[in-house]
């Protein structure tokens, strides 16, 4: 239970970790180094990690997800590892009986996730906790098409550089980030940054959203570096779908 209440308690303060211990996605704060560099990243070198590559698929009878989004995205941050959206109470994922609310969502490029060896330009993570401390993700895959109504909403406002945030002026809903067909893959994860706490409910939608290259390549001028953690191995993780 106090993992579940620290890591939802990061969630919404991304930086937490940041102002003391310095990681990045390269050099010697890397992913490779994460579990050393602070007792509290040690679940990095976990065995339940996240991303994944999306294989050894499990035929089984998912329970079709159950989306209640308003319209609640109100600030973009840019935390120098990912831009964030924060999310205002009020919407949530029904799932495994219990409502997760969404928090907060945020993209990386390319994306983390990847589908039978696939990977994209973008991923988005829509990032739900409930009144435990558990957390789910929604991953979305972006591939090159046309614009995306919700970025081009956000982007409006993006902020340019770590530590900036910015106000949108209409709330932006996270509903036009999500695909037309519900379908998705599951597993158990973790977190993919640090301190990349486990048992993280993963919900991969399979079919992908359209972005414009316009949108990707807006995202990856304010990171100036690729924002993705290397798969993870699955070891013996049951991919469901």
């Amino acid at each position: 239970m106090r993992k579940s209440l620290l890591a939802g308690a990061l969630l919404l303060c991304p930086t937490a970790f940041a102002a003391t211990v310095h990681w990045e996605y390269g050099g010697e704060a890397g992913p490779a180094k994460w579990a050393r560099l602070t007792p509290e990243f040690g679940q990095c070198a976990g065995s339940n990690q996240s991303p994944v590559n999306l294989t050894a698929l499990v035929e089984a009878e998912l329970t079709p997800l159950q989306f209640h989004y308003l319209p609640g995205g109100k600030t973009l941050v840019n935390n120098g590892h990912t831009v964030q959206v924060n999310y205002a109470p009020g919407s949530n994922l029904q799932l495994d009986g219990m409502a997760f609310e969404l928090k907060q969502f945020h993209f990386h490029a390319p994306s983390e996730n990847l589908i039978e060896g696939k990977s994209y330009p973008l991923e988005g993570h829509l990032v739900h906790a409930n009144g435990k401390g558990e957390l789910a993700v929604i991953a979305v895959m972006f591939e090159p098409g046309s614009a995306n109504p919700a970025l081009s909403q956000a982007w409006q406002a993006l902020p340019t550089k770590a530590g900036e945030t910015r106000a949108l002026e209409v709330p932006l809903s996270a509903e036009q980030l999500l695909p037309t067909q519900r379908d998705y893959y599951r597993f158990s994860g973790s977190l993919t940054t640090p301190p990349c706490s486990e048992g993280v409910r993963w919900l991969v939608m399979k079919q992908p959203v359209q972005v414009s290259q316009a949108q990707i390549d807006a995202f990856k001028a304010v990171m100036h570096h690729p924002n993705n953690r290397p798969v993870q191995p699955l070891n013996g993780r049951q991919v469901l779908q």
